[in-house]
């Protein structure tokens, strides 16, 4: 079973609340969900919250999008996912965060059949990024999420679920997914009150239109109205 994770929480010190700030009548998390549930090869959809009180409102409300909700550590987030995992029976988990509201259901198919056309235990569309900075999907067995969940012993490997994984490619079969070109540093994915204001600003663009729209459309907008980028523009990539 192919799990579609999606880790969320109300804490945020740069936009809290954000995964709630609404555009086009939506939450940025109903947007994604969304957008995740048209991907055709995950079979279950799981949001992977927090058990702090603060994350209350959020759980509620994915309880009622009807999708299954697992509460876990805030600060330990690779427990968390094998503990969504393991609940879940997941054999295979793509992880995705709450703050890529535009994902594409295609890149998330694209990722899942490179990783099993190519029997990987790892891959991503993040190493190196060439998709842009709100695309990002990695997917990865149970078996290397189990693996790091019991090896991995720094607090950054715990915080960002997947370094161990990724630091040891002498015990994991890792592969990376490319762009045709490379939109890195294009950012669409939402951290700040100026992030906002591009992915509002593309929702208001596109979706009235066009419910569905994906990748193309976007890359088609920013090639029309790069106005419409340009809030978070000096913001680069790492």
């Amino acid at each position: 079973m192919i799990a579609a994770i999606i880790q969320s929480r109300m804490g945020s010190t740069r936009l809290p609340g954000k995964v709630l700030k609404r555009t086009e009548g939506k939450t940025l998390l109903e947007h994604m969900i969304g957008r995740v549930r048209r991907a055709k090869t995950p079979d279950k959809i799981i949001v992977a919250t927090t058990e702090n009180p603060k994350d209350d409102a959020l759980a509620d409300f994915v309880k009622k999008l009807d999708i299954e909700i697992f509460r876990g550590s805030e600060e330990d987030v690779l427990e968390r996912y094998y503990g969504a995992a393991k609940k879940f029976s997941a054999e295979h988990i793509v992880r995705l965060t709450a703050d890529c509201p535009l994902m594409d259901p295609e890149v998330v198919d694209e990722a899942v059949n490179f990783y099993t056309n190519g029997n990987y235990d790892y891959v991503s569309n993040v190493n190196p990024p060439t998709y842009p900075w709100g695309m990002d999907v990695e997917v990865f067995s149970f078996g290397a999420l189990e693996r790091a969940y019991k090896e991995a012993r720094l607090e950054p490997e715990r915080e960002h679920v997947t370094p161990y994984i990724r630091n040891h490619p002498e015990i994991f079969s890792i592969g990376n997914v490319e762009y045709k070109e490379n939109f890195a540093n294009l950012r669409i994915t939402v951290d700040n009150p100026e992030d906002f204001a591009v992915v509002s600003g593309v929702f208001k663009e596109l979706y009235p239109q066009k419910k569905n729209f994906g990748l193309q459309d976007i890359l088609n907008l920013h090639k029309e109205k790069p106005e419409v980028f340009l809030a978070n523009s000096h913001i680069k990539r790492i």
